[in-house]
């Protein structure tokens, strides 16, 4: 990789674990897309002897470009600003400019604030106003602008650093000024022409993908050439592949080794997700869900994106018998005879909030997440599946999961909705 960064996030509030961070993943997904190896994110607290560590660490890796998030604003611990000038032996300056465009913000926001000329506000607009000499100014997006630094040569080298606010919407409205400012620009302009390419599958273990990687480093020449990244996230197996544009034959091969070995279990070459390729298949349909041990959590996953209403009719979280019964029409003695948790149950539970809901499709779950309640027939991680589609049998399953309750009902969730897709693809 020609161009390689490092990104700090700031705050003691992110470090204890209070908030969790938003800011590193969403710019390290910016970086790569502009063709920047991500080495770092590293987070660290308000104090100033911790954020020049941070940033003495980064420029000795020899990284081209730093961009920290959080530590701008008024108050006494938004110390980013000043602590970076002093890591790069920059004066602080006044802008004037930007003081009372700071101010022009304020008043608009706050008409009534009586304060602006003198006092408290008057004097946190000024510490915002201070610019680093040599520095850029980015228009703020709330009331605090960003700054960016350009590198410094010589016997002691510092990297681009771009400072950006913690709020994760005003970084993100800020993030298009810093990219075009000319020192980020020159950054960018010698970074490769970069293509990430994902994979995912369903049913592979990490072990069987790592046994073809193996077998295919021995049959393609340059493998080398790619940077291969596996993760098991709620129950699939992803695999991205960033390489340089010059290197995609050699990225042909591989997925042409992946599919041979795989197919069977790979269901996106694209990147695209189970959700994606499920709105996909429903083509037009409309789709409903009747949740017991998950709780609601497929619905969340299916009304996740703006424009689901079109696809979406509803979900029943069923967890009580009563529940099953009133809500959705489960007859009791069914429950009786069969158990809460058993394939009857999940069919007529589909069946039902298809018809309640007014939906062409139906996804129904019921187990047992844990940690109690399991039986020597029925163990935790037991959960039966139900599919209710217009027209055809209900399709039914009964699958096992390990892992503790969090784990078991994650990944039901995604065995519900790659059950859904097998069922609408058999047509």
């Amino acid at each position: 990789m020609s161009v390689r960064a490092g990104i700090i996030v700031t705050g003691t509030e992110v470090l204890t674990g209070r908030i969790a961070d938003q800011n590193g993943p969403w710019l390290s997904t910016q970086l790569v897309a502009l063709g920047v190896d991500v080495a770092h994110i590293t987070i660290c607290g308000d104090r100033p002897a911790d954020l020049i560590a941070q940033m003495r660490f980064l420029a000795d890796q020899g990284v081209d470009l730093i961009v920290t998030s959080g530590g701008l604003g008024p108050t006494a611990d938004d110390l980013t600003v000043a602590t970076v000038a002093e890591f790069c032996h920059r004066e602080l300056l006044l802008d004037r400019e930007l003081e009372e465009h700071i101010a022009g913000i304020i008043r608009r926001y706050r008409p009534r604030t009586s304060d602006l000329d003198a006092g408290p506000t008057r004097i946190g607009i000024r510490k915002q106003a201070q610019v680093p000499t040599g520095a850029t100014a980015l228009p703020p997006t709330g009331t605090a602008p960003g700054v960016v630094i350009p590198a410094l040569a010589g016997d002691r080298q510092v990297p681009t650093i771009v400072i950006l606010p913690g709020p994760p919407g005003e970084l993100q409205a800020m993030w298009p000024s810093a990219v075009t400012s000319p020192a980020v620009d020159e950054v960018l302009s010698r970074a490769d022409d970069l293509q990430q390419e994902t994979v995912r599958a369903y049913g592979l273990h990490e072990a069987q993908l790592a046994e073809t990687l193996r077998r295919a480093d021995a049959e393609i020449a340059d493998l080398d050439r790619l940077e291969i990244t596996t993760c098991l996230r709620r129950g699939e197996l992803d695999m991205v592949t960033r390489f340089a544009s010059g290197d995609a034959d050699v990225y042909r091969r591989l997925l042409d080794v992946l599919t041979e070995h795989h197919g069977r279990q790979i269901f996106s070459t694209d990147g695209s997700t189970i959700e994606d390729q499920l709105i996909d298949v429903l083509d037009g349909r409309l789709i409903a869900t009747a949740e017991s041990c998950t709780g609601g959590l497929i619905a969340t996953r299916l009304t996740s994106r703006p424009g689901s209403s079109a696809y979406v009719t509803g979900g029943v979280v069923a967890y009580s018998n009563d529940a099953k019964s009133d809500l959705i029409d489960v007859p009791a003695e069914l429950i009786t005879a069969h158990g809460a948790v058993s394939e009857q149950v999940a069919a007529a539970m589909a069946e039902g909030a298809r018809r309640r809901l007014k939906a062409d499709v139906a996804v129904s779950t019921t187990g047992i997440a844990g940690p109690d309640g399991g039986t020597e027939a029925k163990p935790v991680g037991t959960v039966c599946f139900g599919v209710a589609l217009d027209g055809r049998p209900t399709y039914t399953v009964t699958r096992r999961f390990p892992g503790d309750r969090e784990q078991v009902r994650t990944l039901t969730t995604t065995a519900a909705l790659h059950s859904v897709v097998a069922q609408l693809e058999r047509g």
